[in-house]
């Protein structure tokens, strides 16, 4: 994007390029716990949202005025619908259209007071949907999850959520140790983990083996009897069946 500037040597304007980074250095978390569910979050709503018009994001930035570049916010997790799917560098609103309908931030004492009242304050006033915070160590929130809706016409604004389910996302979500576990609203199915998935998987694998190896027993006996049988007929000069 570019701007004018005013040049009060010559008293012309002139067009400079204005640049959005998209990486400020700083780490992805603050602790393995943090960085762990933030990943494990985004791989599950990414396959969750397959198909959708819909992507997710994770600590990249968010850009919410234009011509700022200074006025910036890296959610954990970010989820915005109407978009096209995919990854980007960073997310400007005025661009894309559309404002991310569910932020998660997995806090920690250290993020508390930015967290619970400079993002708050600032994803209410964009109009995040659904604003869910999580601590995956139990440190400041004793259930370790909590989340936010907008309500209101003129004026919205953020209200507890006092049940566990996302109406944005269609899914229930229950702290399950140091993760957020999803489960669907419409069959109650989880949304596996990589280490849960692969596990899942396994069991299927050698459960599948198994029953093969069980129907390829029953049909060797269903052979056999069929020989015995058959011997017996002739023995006993029957007809076939």
């Amino acid at each position: 994007m570019t701007g004018l500037i005013l040049d009060s040597t010559t008293n012309r304007t002139t067009q400079t390029e204005i640049f959005y980074p998209s990486s400020d250095g700083e780490p992805l978390a603050e602790s393995y716990d943090h960085l762990y569910v933030i990943m494990t979050t985004l791989a599950m709503l990414l396959a969750h949202l397959k198909g959708q018009q819909a992507t997710v994001l994770a600590d990249q930035f968010l850009y919410y005025a234009q011509g700022f570049p200074r006025l910036r916010v890296a959610p954990d997790v970010m989820v915005i619908f109407n978009v096209e799917p995919g990854g980007r560098d960073n997310y400007k609103i005025w661009e894309e259209g559309q404002v991310p309908s569910v932020i998660f931030e997995m806090t920690s004492p250290g993020t508390r007071s930015r967290d619970d009242v400079e993002k708050k304050h600032l994803y209410e006033s964009l109009g995040v949907a659904e604003y869910w915070q999580f601590d995956p160590r139990g440190e400041w929130i004793p259930e370790k999850l909590r989340g936010y809706r907008l309500q209101g016409d003129e004026e919205p604004v953020y209200v507890p959520i006092t049940t566990d389910r996302s109406d944005v996302l269609q899914l229930r979500l229950v702290a399950e140790d140091k993760i957020i576990a999803f489960y669907r609203l419409d069959n109650g199915v989880k949304l596996l983990p990589l280490a849960e998935l692969n596990i899942a998987l396994e069991q299927q694998i050698a459960q599948t083996e198994a029953e093969s190896q069980r129907a390829d027993a029953a049909s060797q006996r269903t052979r056999e009897l069929e020989a015995q049988l058959a011997a017996y007929q002739q023995q006993l000069g029957l007809p076939p069946d």
